[in-house]
């Protein structure tokens, strides 16, 4: 199943020929969701041969502008374009009240179904759930009220190993059990542990996007162990100072979270317009977390698929038939083992 990120805009406030502002197209489980909306955004997504029909749910992180300006501009012309299927946007309180203002003194509508959901927490939450992942939302610190993303895929049922089926007599209900988790109890009582009936577990992949925020380490158990963390890196070290008054990060301070989180992969963004190149943030990153990348408008990133090495049986009473849980807060999960990221087209990596 494909996971992948095209990133769409890896500037900052202020756009340029090379960056636009923050959006991103994150392809999950066959959904195609826009994750912030800066302007041009649109513009963007025609560019790299997206279908802005296909998009069935956006995030928004925060409500200024290099993030959300360009959603009004997205949602009419998903009109003129003749949409029809509805639209779920989440976005942080104000989001609504903003775009029906726009929409009243521009005489603009719309008829498809739209709904816009706020954001409005303190602690991480799952806010979205689909057909096999999951959306968390958490709260970052920015000069406003500010959200990351934590977008994971649902835990895959175990496949069984060939033969077990026969060998074992087992029924249908049997079989979902044990892909399930679950030991086999045969009609004597004996106990066939599930690890020697499935093959390794598909590992469940993770993706966190964070952007903007201020240094904040209590982000880090909320996006331990994902597979690729997204983080701003507005400034390089030696604007630290500026970079806390505007609630910003430098790309050592990226690389500092990324490290003390334990995550597969750091991919840097949010550049600063003062930066014609990226190579000193890069390699200031790099110092401290080497596993680190800087995005590109037009890169695409994709999650490699990974399965566990081995397994440990969770069913410590072999008479309970137990499906595996997952837990609804995400500061609760244990860090998995990094996972490697490739980009798709290894040219993306460099900036333009």
């Amino acid at each position: 199943m494909d996971f992948n990120i095209l990133v769409l805009g890896s500037g900052a406030a202020t756009p340029t020929f090379a960056r636009h502002c923050s959006a991103q197209m994150v392809n999950i489980c066959s959904s195609h969701i826009l994750l912030d909306c800066g302007e041009a955004t649109q513009t963007q997504l025609r560019q790299y041969h997206q279908r802005i029909q296909s998009i069935k749910t956006i995030f928004i992180s925060h409500l200024h502008g290099d993030h959300f300006f360009g959603l009004p501009g997205l949602l009419t012309t998903m009109h003129l374009c003749g949409r029809q299927d509805a639209l779920t946007v989440y976005a942080p309180t104000g989001a609504r009240e903003a775009i029906n203002l726009l929409f009243e003194v521009s005489a603009s509508h719309i008829d498809y179904p739209l709904t816009i959901i706020d954001i409005d927490t303190d602690q991480p939450a799952v806010i979205h759930s689909d057909n096999g992942f999951k959306v968390t939302a958490f709260p970052l610190r920015h000069s406003m009220p500010t959200y990351g993303f934590v977008f994971e895929e649902d835990p895959p049922l175990l496949n069984l190993k060939p033969n077990v089926r026969n060998l074992y007599n087992m029924t249908n209900d049997d079989c979902l059990r044990v892909k399930q988790g679950a030991n086999l109890i045969l009609a004597d009582g004996t106990v066939i542990p599930n690890e020697q009936l499935t093959l390794p577990r598909r590992l469940p992949r993770r993706y966190a996007y964070c952007c903007d925020t201020a240094f904040d380490e209590s982000i880090i158990p909320v996006v331990s162990g994902v597979d690729l963390l997204c983080l701003e890196s507005t400034f390089d070290n030696s604007f630290v100072q500026l970079a806390e008054e505007r609630c910003h990060l430098t790309a050592a301070q990226a690389a500092t979270i990324a490290a003390q989180a334990g995550v597969g992969q750091l991919l840097l963004t949010h550049f600063s317009a003062r930066y014609r190149e990226i190579e000193p943030l890069l390699i200031e990153a790099q110092a401290i977390f080497p596993n680190t990348i800087c995005a590109s408008d037009g890169g695409r990133y994709e999650l490699e698929t990974k399965t566990e090495k081995f397994r440990i049986n969770s069913n410590e009473n072999p008479n309970e038939d137990e499906n595996i849980s997952e837990p609804e807060n995400l500061s609760t999960l244990n860090p998995s083992n990094p996972k490697t990221l490739r980009p798709l087209n290894p040219e993306s990596l460099t900036p333009n």
